[in-house]
């Protein structure tokens, strides 16, 4: 063996032990900071989080929505799926002259295929150039924008010394794939044809070790950038919640007043309080923006944006992740096996010197630096309050992010902590929350006015006969109940459903809130009383199917409910009146001649995938419809979702003025609705602009009953 060749595998050995082993290092530590984290069972429905796996992950479902930038990331990403192919023929060349993979290695189509993707991944890279640096979409503003370029730059490196390296190879004889399948490479190949075999040579070791110190960099690199989603992102598209909870629901916190001791925490007060889930969630931020762009409280000027909070969360965790360690080790002893040298076993845990840190690994100051007191509390001190209120949990962000990070849990918890162990909240949340607890609604009504819309309809009460006698029980809502434009909303659907002959009945005084205010406030104490009380009314009536208008109620009878053993087959007033109609049960004339554009509720739409049923119902009627440029599942915000309904909104514009102001733009005569409470906001937003006089809002059932 030439000397020179057995020196370089020499030291390109050592070069890739010390870069995998610096990267496994660091992936320790990582484990071992999810370890911090609460224990949490995301191990359950293999089978579906398997399937969303496929789907989300690797077929890159949730990012194909954003079309040119969707396909800009698919061509990286598959492209680097695929060309882990010519790093390993890279790596393999080193030991051995002609490497070729086995099976595929000297397969012409396969190396053809590894052609197309290179030219795939470079289009990819001067796309996502073009984005950055020319169109310079807003919701990149507070990203590692630097840091994504050396990411390009590396990858853009990583490319080019791929066709360097295969067009040397073809040039010195040795390439494995037939020279007429790889196209490109066989025409960077021309350049090299004509020089000496030394020149060519040479050139090959110099594409060979750029390549190789590019990749091993770049790999050491992932777990100290942003791109460490380029690690974790799978992992958490897989123990992702939609396997094991609806969209719609928030997590079920564990309460036993009677066991808890004064160490017991509510909600997330600290970092060690997220779940190793949560933990796992702020590691994976792409910080691409796209939970960003359709917030509506950072579109109207709020301190919140979902990609900040959990780049902020992430950079806390790693800030404290050091002292939290050590504070846990000295406390339980050393997480790693005791035969580990004591030396490694704190490089692990602790990290690298500051020194290795900035020469060697390029992480920025102070990750990884003297560690902080590990009871630092989140809320003020990390994460401002007025972002944690500022949210409406309308579900956009957990929608569009395309590694699947549960903003909302993490939202909600510190809320819950805010609330409940803190009692730091909005003033005038405490009246809604005391009307909850005192009157069973938040307008603080007495019960026995919840029946007063009822007057001249003749509506049947549950009584000691149960429901078994009726087809469906109608949960009116509070709004639908007490508040004077959804009465009439109301009204109207109990026509329509004796219209088509449909028995049913409703709770009368024996309803109350069905407990979402409080759960969306924080108060969860409250909720899960209210939501036991609920159940225990519906199942001493034998309630069985229940009908709602309000997407509120529908969202928690029928996705949160089951946590506490409530379990009913519930439609949406959307759904059903749908269904009366193409069943012919309700007749309906096609004369609704003014224009509708229909505004989609997030907790049917967004949450619930409710979005067909509401535009059949206009069909039905023949009214001409307009789209707004937010619709379906991409709806905006009313602005009264997540509690919001009862705290004002001090901090820059109003979110339903904004809504309002795309209705009112687009020219339609009438903004339809399917929520009480987006009924409540956009008629608001209409008086406020002025518009009454050519706008009207209207609910579905007010526009079957006017046909």
């Amino acid at each position: 063996m030439i000397p020179g060749v057995l020196v370089q595998r020499i030291v390109m050995t050592l070069v890739i032990a010390a870069s995998l082993g610096l990267f496994s290092l660091r992936i320790l530590q990582l484990y071992e900071y999810l370890r911090l984290g609460k224990p949490e069972n995301r191990f359950d429905n293999i089978g579906k989080r398997f399937l969303r796996f496929l789907r989300v992950a690797l077929g890159q479902q949730k990012i194909m929505q954003w079309s040119v930038v969707g396909m800009m990331h698919v061509m990286i990403y598959w492209g680097f799926l695929v060309l882990f192919t010519t790093i390993v023929e890279a790596f393999g060349a080193v030991y051995k002259t002609g490497f070729a993979l086995p099976f595929v290695g000297r397969w012409g189509p396969f190396g053809a295929m590894q052609d197309v993707f290179v030219l795939a991944v470079l289009a990819g890279i001067t796309m996502a150039f073009y984005i950055r640096k020319v169109q310079k979409p807003g919701r990149f503003s507070g990203s590692h924008k630097k840091e994504a370029d050396h990411i390009l730059f590396a990858i853009t490196g990583i490319m080019l010394t791929i066709l360097g390296l295969r067009a040397t190879e073809i040039a010195l004889g040795h390439f494995p794939y037939p020279r007429e399948w790889t196209f490109a490479s066989s025409a960077a190949a021309f350049v090299f044809d004509g020089l000496s075999l030394s020149a060519r040579q040479a050139w090959n070791t110099v594409f060979l070790w750029w390549h190789s110190l590019i990749i091993l960099g770049f790999l050491v690199y992932l777990g100290y950038s942003k791109h460490l989603h380029i690690i974790t992102s799978m992992l958490n598209v897989f123990f992702s919640s939609t396997a094991s909870r609806p969209r719609g629901a928030l997590k079920k916190l564990e309460i036993d007043i009677e066991t808890m001791s004064e160490d017991d925490v509510l909600g997330t007060a600290k970092i060690t309080d997220l779940t190793w889930k949560g933990l796992l969630d702020t590691m994976t931020c792409t910080e691409c923006g796209r939970c960003q762009s359709g917030c509506p409280a950072w579109n109207t000027g709020k301190p919140l944006s979902p990609k900040l909070l959990i780049m902020d969360l992430r950079d806390h965790l790693f800030e404290q992740g050091p002292g939290l360690l050590r504070a846990k080790r000295d406390a339980e002893g050393p997480p790693l096996p005791k035969w580990l040298p004591p030396k490694l076993r704190k490089f692990i845990v602790e990290g690298p010197p500051s020194r290795m840190r900035t020469r060697l690994l390029s992480i920025r100051d102070g990750v990884l630096g003297t560690p902080v007191a590990q009871d630092t509390p989140l809320n003020p001190d990390v994460i401002e309050d007025d972002v944690i209120w500022s949210c409406t949990t309308c579900g956009w962000c957990v929608e569009a992010c395309p590694v699947d990070i549960e903003h909302i849990d993490l939202i909600m918890d510190m809320r819950r902590n805010l609330v409940m162990m803190e009692s730091r909240f909005p003033k005038e949340m405490q009246t809604a929350l005391t009307n909850l607890e005192n009157s069973g609604n938040p307008w603080g009504q007495s019960q026995s006015a919840r029946v007063a819309w009822t007057e001249g309809l003749d509506i049947p009460m549950l009584g000691s006969e149960g429901a078994a006698r009726y087809e469906v029980v109608y949960w009116v809502g509070c709004a639908g109940a007490f508040e004077d434009r959804n009465k009439k909303v109301v009204r109207s659907f109990a026509k329509l459903m004796k219209a088509a002959n449909v028995s049913f009945a409703i709770l009368g005084q024996s309803e109350q809130c069905t407990g979402d205010p409080a759960r969306r406030l924080g108060q969860e104490y409250l909720f899960q009383t209210m939501a036991k009380a609920n159940i225990e009314t519906l199942d001493g009536f034998g309630v069985k199917d229940i009908v709602t208008s309000c997407p509120h109620c529908f969202n928690t009878l029928a996705r949160e409910y089951p946590q506490f053993g409530g379990n009913y087959q519930v439609r949406h007033h959307s759904e059903y009146l749908a269904h009366l109609v193409e069943s012919g049960r309700l007749k309906v004339a096609r004369d609704f001649t003014r224009s509708v554009a229909y505004h989609d509720p997030c907790y049917t739409a967004r949450h619930n995938n409710i979005i067909e049923a509401p535009r059949k119902i206009l069909s039905e009627v023949g009214a001409p419809t307009m789209e707004m440029h937010r619709h379906g599942k991409s709806t905006f915000c009313c602005g009264a979702g997540g509690g919001r309904m009862w705290l004002e909104e001090r901090i820059g514009k109003k979110v339903n003025i904004d809504r309002t102001d795309e209705a009112i733009a687009i020219g339609a005569d009438v903004i339809g609705v399917g929520c009480p409470f987006c009924h409540i906001m956009l008629d608001d937003g209409v008086q406020e602009r002025g518009a009454g006089e050519t706008t009207r809002v209207l609910d579905l059932a007010q526009i079957l009953e006017e046909v």
